[in-house]
């Protein structure tokens, strides 16, 4: 018996206005975070337990394909948090506030 190779295979899937790595909850923006960011393919799969190494090369190379459109999704998705955050700062300012504090704390540590 002859095995084929699979020729097309599918790790990327577009769901509602994001972008997820087939089959699960884990957002093609972290993969393609921690892949700019320096690491390592077997680092993101380490980092997301969920992920065989097959599937972030697989993210990999649907970014890498897609540059222009992921980069340009990157950058809504960077829009729209700053402006939920401008939102929370502007209605419960001691929340933001708390949540800054922590965020520095846990920088430091880092």
């Amino acid at each position: 018996m002859t095995v084929s190779p699979t020729l097309v295979k599918q790790y990327v899937e577009q769901r509602g206005e994001g972008y997820w790595i087939e089959g699960t909850r884990i957002s093609l923006d972290s993969v393609v975070y921690a892949f700019l960011n320096g690491d390592a393919p077997e680092n993101i799969a380490q980092d997301f337990p969920l992920l065989s190494l097959e599937k972030v090369y697989g993210a990999i190379a649907f970014y890498l394909a897609n540059r222009e459109l992921v980069d340009m999704y990157l950058k809504q998705s960077e829009a729209e948090f700053e402006k939920l955050q401008q939102t929370l700062k502007n209605n419960n300012s001691f929340l933001y506030q708390k949540l800054k504090t922590a965020q520095t704390q846990k920088h430091s540590q880092i």
